[in-house]
Formats: C-alpha cells, structure tokens, sequence
C-alpha cells in the first residue's frame, strides 16, 4: 500500500484498489475509440501504414498514462487527441499541403515548448492571458469540425455544386450503417453503458459484415513495427511563418483541451485546491508535455488528456493508480491490432459525431448577451467546420476579438499578447 501512495499518489481514505482498477477498465473503454479512429484518419496520408499508426497510437497512450501515473498522479488516461488529429490530417497535410513529417516536426517542437513553459510555469499563466469566451468556442468549434468529418467520411453529407454539401445516399451502403450505428451509440449513452463509443463501434462493424461494408482481417497478431513513422522529422521549414501558425495552433488547441479536462474532472472528482487551483496541475501539464513530445518521435499527433477520463472518476478513480491501469489496457490492446483495423469509417462516424456532441458542453458558458464576447466566440465556433480548418477558426476568432473590443471601447479585456497574436494572424492571411 505505501509503495502505491508512493508510485500513484493512492490514498486509502479517497478510494480502493479496486476502484481505481475498475476506473481505469471504464476509461480504457470510454477513450479506446482512438485506436479504431486514429489509423482511418492517418490512412488518407501516403507513406503512413495504418498498422503502425495503429502501434503508434498505443505506445503514445501507454506513454502518456505512464506518465500521468507517475509524475501527474492523477486518474486521467491520455493519447492522441481528437481534434489535434484532425488538424494534423485535414488541415496541415490535406487542406495546406504539407507533409506528414512537416507535421510531425510541428508536434514536436510544441511538445519541447511544453516542457519549457512548464519548468519555467509560463504555461500556467498564458491560460489566463486568453479570454474564457475563445477557449469555450474552441472546444465547441472542434466538436462541430469533428462531426462534420463523421458525417463526411461515413457518406452521410456529400458534396453538391448547388449547395456545397448535402444528403448523402442513407438507405444503404456506408451511410446506412452509419446511421444505424448512431442510434445503437446513442441509445447506448442513454442507458449509461460503460464503454459505449467502444462497444457501438464494435456492433456497427458486425452489422457491416452482412451488409458488404465490413472486411474482416482478424482478431489477434503481432504489433507491426512502427519504423517507416519513427522520427521522420522535417527541419528544412522549422523558420517559416506557417511552421509557427501551426505551431502555436498546435499549442493552442492542446493547450486548452487540456486545462478544460483538467479543470471539468477535478471538479467532478472534488480535487480543487481551497485556493481554486487545480491539484498538482504543473505535473499534470509535464506529463502530457512529455507524451506529446515522445508520441510526436513514435509518429502520431500531439498526445493529450481525454475528458472521457471523467467516466473513470465517477467509478472511483482518485490516483494515478487509474491512469496506470489504462496504460496496461492500451498495452494489451496492441495485440488487437486487426480487429481494430476491421473497423470501417463508417462504424468510426458514430463515434466521431458522438465526440462531437460531447465537447459542444463549453457553449453554453459563452456569455451570449455581451456581444463583444460572443460574436468573437461565434466566429471561432462557426469557421472551423465551414472553412474546414481548426486553425482558420481559431485566427480568425482571436483577430475579430481584438478588433471588436478594442473598438467598443473595452481596451482592458485586451492584452498586449492577444493584439500581437491579431497582428501576426492578420499578416498570415494577407501574405500566406
């Protein structure tokens, strides 16, 4: 027991061994979706293996939740983040046309400025020089880009000349399986089933095999190598004004992913400070720092704090006890590689459009009635999924915040760091 209060941070008084096991099993279940999702969006990118993406999303896992067991000591489960990767797929590589190690090489250097700022506790503070209104809006806006991305992927919305997009093809196919895997998902989460992203994907893609959708590889092999990913660093542009853009789009997404997980399971699991901060937060940041940096050496995108954490706490997750429990799921989960890679984009989609509802939860703390803050936050929200970019939404949300406030005459709320952040924003769009 003492090497466990040592190693985990357990406190006997808080909760059991058993159920700081049972949370960690009921996290596990919750966030392990991204093996299934993770290698489909990497797949679209030449030169990546979906096995060892697949690989790679694990070892990043396993190494985040290590790291959050032992440094952070705190019940959260971490890997590839969900949003993060969208960015890294659609927006850097597809949508603007850089490689994948380009991408890569962003990941990193935001993991080693992690680090930085969190030996030095400037992270701590730049979360306070941003307006609670944007962060909310992030988090929303990621969720509509998300769903969006499900409902695409799944044939569900196609693209229309007359009207940019429109229904897709629903009474068979992809979209049909889809839309019945939603509403297996759905029903799921109503009644409170433990694991119910992991267990619709699972009977969506058993559905997809009389339906022709699913092809089934397996159930059981050997991890594939992760050698054609592992450290393929770009450096040639790490000077460019888009390497920063991405960068800091990176850091910014991640960032406040974070702290809003962070701040939301506390608070649920009564782990707030009497002074209102959260417990041990600057270890919570270097361990995730630390996966992001190592995830980013694996080949995958920046490794982060899951919310689906929550779902360990309310069964009991107190300690860091938890997170090590998800790090030996995603351990064996490694050896499942082709009943993972089975899963079709269109068992995924439920999955993605379900995430997507879950992080539209900051919206309603926009402060709608003030409209120096909500237009600001609206724009943010709304430009993510139309302009089909994360970062597009986050830049333009920042520069009309600066202008709407400083010409309405609430110069205060404006920091010195936001106007030069709207000023390189505004450049970036006039000459990139």
């Amino acid at each position: 027991m003492l090497l466990l209060t040592k190693l985990f941070g357990f406190n006997p008084s808080q909760s059991t061994i058993r159920k700081e096991i049972i949370a960690g099993i009921t996290t596990f279940l919750t966030m392990s979706y991204i093996l299934a999702v993770n290698p489909s969006m990497f797949g679209l990118l030449e030169g990546m293996p979906i096995g060892s993406v697949f690989t790679a999303t694990a070892l990043a896992a396993i190494i985040g939740c290590l790291a959050m067991a032992l440094i952070g000591k705190l019940p959260f489960g971490l890997a590839p983040g969900m949003g993060l990767n969208a960015f890294f797929v659609y927006s850097v590589c597809l949508g603007m046309g850089y490689s994948w190690q380009f991408a890569l090489t962003a990941v990193f250097i935001e993991g080693i400025i992690f680090i930085i700022l969190t030996l030095t506790n400037v992270r701590e503070a730049i979360v306070n020089a941003i307006p609670m209104s944007l962060r909310n809006a992030i988090g929303a806006g990621i969720g509509l880009f998300i769903a969006f991305i499900g409902l695409e992927s799944a044939g569900l919305v196609v693209s229309d000349e007359a009207t940019l997009v429109t229904l897709g093809e629903i009474t068979s196919g992809p979209a049909l399986l889809a839309f019945i895997g939603l509403i297996i998902t759905g029903f799921l989460f109503a009644k409170n089933v433990p694991g119910s992203i992991l267990i619709g994907i699972l009977i969506t893609m058993l559905i997809g095999i009389p339906m022709g959708v699913t092809e089934y590889q397996g159930i059981l092999s050997r991890p594939e190598s992760i050698t054609p990913i592992f450290c393929q660093f770009d450096f040639e542009n790490i000077f460019s004004l888009d390497m920063v853009v991405i960068v800091f789009t990176f850091f910014f997404i991640d960032m406040f992913d974070t702290v809003g997980t962070l701040v939301g399971v506390c608070t649920k699991a009564n782990m707030i400070n009497k002074d209102g901060k959260i417990h041990r937060l600057n270890q919570a940041f270097m361990a995730d720092a630390i996966a992001t940096t190592v995830g980013a050496c694996i080949g995958t995108s920046t490794t982060t704090t899951y919310v689906e954490s929550a779902a360990g706490v309310t069964q009991g997750g107190r300690s860091g006890l938890t997170a090590f429990v998800v790090g030996i799921c995603f351990a064996i989960s490694l050896f499942f590689s082709p009943l993972f890679l089975s899963i079709p984009a269109a068992a995924t989609a439920p999955a993605l459009i379900i995430v997507g509802l879950l992080m539209l939860e900051p919206v309603t703390r926009i402060p709608f009635d003030d409209f120096s803050e909500s237009i600001p936050a609206f724009v943010c929200l709304i430009m993510m999924p139309l302009t089909y970019s994360i970062s597009n939404g986050i830049l333009l949300g920042m520069i009309t915040y600066v202008l709407m406030n400083l010409i309405t005459g609430h110069k205060k709320k404006v920091s010195p760091v936001m106007i030069i952040l709207a000023i390189l924003f505004i450049l970036k769009f006039i000459f990139i």
